[in-house]
């Protein structure tokens, strides 16, 4: 017999009780997903001022526009990490006013980080412009290529998992994946000079640390082997040293597995011991360049 749309509706409110999940109040204390990527899109008119804008730029207006943004972001972002931190304590002993400290400090760390943001995304969107011949400008780089905005939302999210803020930096390098199919866990230790080239399907898992200049290609994955849940504190995932690159759907797994400086790992390799330094390594081939 068919449910009315009354009974329907008794029966979702029901499954609010019994399966539990982000309800009522519950979502009163989460961080909104819309608001974090409304952040974001300020920060990249920071970095990249003028490059995304409907509208051409004033030098004459430029400090106006750059005040206006920051105070949006300060107060936006610290409302949002408040939630977040709210929400993950759950502890009626935790003063709402001292999350709200802890937050606004946080954003205000943050806007101060920028410029060394800026420093470090110049460095990547460099490596880009380096790597890739069909590039033809840095400019086109800036604002075309999904591996340099995968790059830039996760130094953004970095800075922010590093400083103890919850779910936010996870949101931030979610909503990258979505827009451009790469996964780069915010936890994960990335150096200076990072290329992601073409980049769709790209998974850099949490405790991944990589080096500097380093280069990798579309279908790439740092990933962790098997482990249980009792070991997420542990290093579970690669090492790539400064100077190595990987080509397309290289799988290279496991937290004590090492890839040398300046080594090239070769396309649809699976890798899962350290392999040394000035290596060449393929399928079923490795050699040495030094």
């Amino acid at each position: 017999m068919t449910m009315t749309i009354d009974e329907s509706i008794e029966r979702i409110l029901a499954s609010y009780d019994k399966y539990g999940g982000i309800n009522l109040e519950e979502a009163n204390n989460f961080p909104s997903r819309k608001n974090v990527i409304d952040v974001l899109t300020d920060i990249q008119g920071l970095i990249f001022p003028g490059a995304n804008a409907a509208r051409v730029m004033d030098r004459t207006t430029l400090r106006f526009e750059t005040g206006e943004a920051v105070y949006r972001i300060i107060a936006m972002l610290t409302r949002e990490i408040k939630k977040a931190l709210v929400y993950v304590v759950q502890d009626d002993n935790v003063e709402s006013s001292h999350c709200f400290k802890l937050a606004e400090q946080t954003s205000r760390a943050l806007v101060e980080e920028i410029p060394e943001i800026r420093r470090k995304v110049g460095l990547d969107v460099q490596a880009a412009y380096n790597g890739d011949p069909a590039a033809r400008t840095t400019k086109e780089v800036a604002v075309s290529y999904p591996g340099l905005k995968a790059v830039f939302i996760y130094r953004v999210a970095h800075f922010l998992f590093k400083n103890g803020v919850p779910v936010i930096p996870r949101l931030m390098t979610e909503y990258a994946h979505s827009r451009t199919g790469i996964d780069i866990n915010p936890g994960a230790e990335i150096g200076e000079s990072f290329f992601i080239d073409h980049g769709t399907g790209v998974v850099i898992g949490e405790t991944c640390v990589i080096g500097n200049n380093v280069k990798i290609y579309q279908g790439v994955t740092l990933g962790a082997l098997s482990v249980k849940k009792e070991l997420m504190d542990k290093k579970r995932h690669p090492t790539i040293e400064d100077n190595v690159t990987i080509y397309a759907n290289a799988t290279i797994l496991g937290g004590s597995t090492v890839i040398g400086e300046g080594s090239t790992i070769g396309g649809n390799t699976w890798v899962t011991q350290s392999v040394p330094p000035h290596t060449v390594l393929t399928q079923g081939c490795r050699s040495d360049l030094a």
